[in-house]
């Protein structure tokens, strides 16, 4: 096979890990932020129930959860996922959320409380005190934190293959059982290109976020 023909199935198979990424970031981003406000709430067995799911997200493989998310349903409720594309969906929103509701929280705790303080002597709600005052602010704080966690989630998209999920490696591995190994090592290229992309945008938004320095 020809260079570019082994290059057009990579992209078809490099396209999935795109939709995948997109995808995982639109419904993972204000899911996190849901499960960040209840890990703060103040009425205890939400917090707690919140607190012990992110604790169980972050401690254990992704692949194990694609796993789980995959074959669960089907075992114990005789419901199986319709496709394993939605399959991994899933538990990749599950598992980001996770990890975006401790940044969205270090980024809100971090702000000083004297000026939740001042804006309420100022006669703000509770609603203008955080969009006027804390958001931009958090912004600012967990720009860098994020990036490296979308840029992770990137690379991270590659484990879709464990549940058969047509994307980029897996393309390769195609080609590699045909005895051409040079194809999954290309797929790098890919990941290099797609990830310095992402590196150059967030540079730039932290560039325009930097008229606050506090």
């Amino acid at each position: 096979m020809t260079f570019s023909t082994i290059t057009l199935e990579l992209l078809k198979g490099f396209w999935e890990n795109l939709r995948l990424f997109g995808l995982t970031l639109v419904f993972a981003l204000p899911l996190g932020l849901i499960i960040c406000f209840c890990s703060m709430a103040k009425f205890k067995p939400l917090k707690w129930l919140s607190k012990t799911f992110v604790w169980i997200i972050r401690g254990t493989p992704l692949m194990l959860q694609l796993f789980v998310v995959f074959y669960v349903p089907g075992i114990v409720f005789n419901t199986p996922m319709k496709t394993r594309f939605m399959a991994a969906l899933v538990a990749f929103v599950i598992n980001y959320a996770a990890y975006f509701s401790e940044i969205y929280r270090g980024g809100i705790e971090s702000i000083p409380v004297g000026q939740h303080e001042a804006g309420m002597v100022l006669g703000m709600t509770k609603k203008q005190i955080f969009f006027k005052v804390t958001l931009m602010q958090v912004i600012k704080k967990i720009v860098p934190p994020m990036s490296n966690e979308i840029i992770t989630l990137v690379k991270d998209t590659s484990l879709a293959r464990v549940i058969a999920v047509s994307e980029v490696i897996m393309m390769a591995d195609r080609f590699t059982a045909r005895g051409l190994i040079w194809p999954l090592f290309y797929t790098g290229v890919f990941f290099l290109v797609f990830n310095g992309l992402l590196t150059i945008v967030f540079g730039k938004i932290e560039k325009k976020l930097n008229y606050y320095k506090g």
